[in-house]
């Protein structure tokens, strides 16, 4: 199976997806990972969500502007509708997601 782009990735049709830049490295990313498995879980089939390693991708990491990680971006129909750097509480993330999903 060919590897997606990003923005194919992220466009996915009538689903908002959360992409999270992180690298292996990070010790608030290590934090998040389980955050971001409980928020996906809670929102299964409605969200999608991403993992970007911004040290195996650079170019994605650039063209978004991610200059601390973890850093959320949230894509709604390919658009950045919602980012926020650091550690981001799981109620947080849900609260964000209820304005986008439907």
């Amino acid at each position: 199976m060919p590897k997606k782009s990003f923005s194919e990735l992220i466009s996915s049709p009538g689903m908002p997806v959360l992409v999270d830049f992180y690298a292996d490295w990070c010790g608030p990313c290590k934090t998040m990972a389980p955050i971001l498995e409980q928020v996906a879980n809670q929102h299964q089939g409605k969200l999608k969500v991403i993992k970007i390693d911004v040290d195996k991708n650079q170019a994605v990491a650039q063209q978004f502007r991610v200059q601390s990680i973890p850093t959320l971006i949230l894509f709604h129909q390919g658009q950045p509708v919602w980012r926020q750097a650091g550690v981001v509480p799981a109620t947080q993330i849900s609260q964000v997601l209820q304005g986008v999903l439907r």
